[in-house]
């Protein structure tokens, strides 16, 4: 976390990876930005393990662009009529009922139990 922050990858300490596909996608996308990252040492006679050798500083160029542009993936959903069930149900009043079968359910059974 600390290395990643001195060679310039934003890192937020309070983020959780929930899904293992979106953490093996940034895990992937950062070993691609680290394997094409150059760091040059801060003094030249002093050269550390994390620097780049010397012949890869030589052929160092500016990038001028898009460093590495995070390619989404492209939707499967294709367009579709909407069917006459679809008219007919709302989706908002489902939610509603279920929220509100969830809330009441304590209610519901202790009226149920003491009957």
């Amino acid at each position: 976390r600390k290395f990643a922050q001195t060679i310039g990858i934003a890192v937020d300490h309070r983020r959780r990876n929930k899904s293992q596909e979106s953490l093996q996608l940034n895990a992937q996308r950062l070993k691609e930005y680290r394997s094409k990252l150059i760091i040059f040492p801060q003094k030249l006679s002093n050269a550390s393990r994390t620097d780049s050798n010397a012949e890869t500083l030589k052929l160092a160029t500016q990038l001028k662009g898009p460093v590495l542009p995070i390619k989404q993936p492209k939707s499967i959903m294709k367009q579709r009529p909407i069917s006459e069930d679809e008219k007919k149900s709302s989706v908002f009043q489902a939610l509603r009922m279920a929220r509100a079968n969830q809330r009441l359910a304590g209610v519901r059974a202790k009226k149920v139990a003491g009957q």
